[in-house]
């Protein structure tokens, strides 16, 4: 349940579906297998042992699109069609034409799609209404847009925005390795994308690498800039910012350490779901107070408007 990768909105201000309407809505949306003639399912799943398909727990909600994709790829559909094709030249005493082949592709493609395997991918998003967050646990773009359309589709209409900061996360990373230190209580860890501005987008990539050196600031001096920046927040969050803003590698330092001591306890046999919930709130209380302060050390947030 953890996040590993961070891709943030902001909802609108006067957002307000109330957790029982969004569990109504996300119900009638519940993933469904893939069909005989279906590539891909797509819908909600229990976002927790509760079988609920929105977990609340004082006012934040976790919720999880699941995925079905039928596993076909188009290389055993090509060789299928290709071995087909050749017992129909001998029957036929002449070489299949274009059409004839594409039309044999596509009822090859129509008989493997029904009994491809199919695999379940799941997407969990966080959702703060107070402070307005909507947070996709996704490592990319693709899979974040993903869940927001589908929730946009099942609610008919959701007008978040990506989270978007006064000053830009290449030119802030930039000044924060010149002057040694982050602000605020970020400090820099030992992970450093740069990257040309030029044409060739020439890349360096440091890893598990002191960044105080003379090297790094010649590479700034000659004016390649950061793409990517570890750091970690108040001892207790080490992630890597892109100049996406998107935060990755998202890692719990004292939060997980803190969770082992309360279950080694004797007198703590909490049940799973209670567990869950311990470990959610947890979460949601770090992860809140690190976007704020992420969003102060980038020059601040433009208000949040009504939608």
């Amino acid at each position: 349940m953890w996040f590993k990768n961070l891709i943030v909105y902001r909802l609108p201000a006067d957002w307000s579906v109330a957790p029982a309407e969004l569990e109504e809505k996300l119900a009638q949306r519940a993933l469904q297998p893939c069909g005989s003639f279906d590539m891909q399912s797509r819908g909600w799943l229990h976002a927790s042992a509760a079988e609920r398909f929105v977990h609340t727990t004082h006012g934040q909600h976790l919720i999880a699109l699941g995925v079905e994709q039928k596993l076909l790829p188009s290389s055993i559909v090509r060789q299928v069609a290709s071995d087909r094709a050749k017992v129909i030249e001998q029957q036929q005493g002449f070489p299949v034409g274009r059409r004839q082949m594409r039309e044999l592709r596509e009822r090859v493609l129509e008989e493997l799609r029904a009994r491809a395997l199919t695999r379940r991918r799941v997407t969990r998003a966080w959702i703060d209404p107070a402070h307005g967050w909507l947070v996709v646990d996704a490592a990319g773009a693709p899979r974040a847009d993903e869940l927001i359309e589908t929730l946009r589709d099942t609610l008919g209409s959701l007008a978040v925005l990506l989270l978007e900061t006064e000053r830009s996360p290449s030119a802030a990373m930039g000044a924060w390795l010149a002057l040694g230190d982050a602000p605020l209580r970020f400090t820099i860890d030992q992970d450093l994308e740069l990257q040309a501005a030029d044409q060739t987008k020439a890349t360096i990539r440091y890893t598990r690498y002191p960044l105080e050196t003379r090297d790094v600031r010649q590479h700034l001096t000659a004016g390649m800039y950061p793409t990517r920046l570890g750091l970690t927040w108040n001892d207790r969050i080490s992630f890597v910012l892109t100049e996406k803003l998107q935060v990755k590698r998202v890692e719990f330092l004292a939060i997980d350490r803190e969770s082992q001591q309360e279950q080694a306890q004797p007198d703590k046999e909490l049940a799973a779901q209670e567990q869950f919930e311990i470990d959610f709130m947890l979460m949601a209380g770090e992860l809140n107070q690190l976007l704020a302060d992420l969003g102060q050390a980038l020059g601040g947030q433009p208000e949040r408007q009504a939608a």
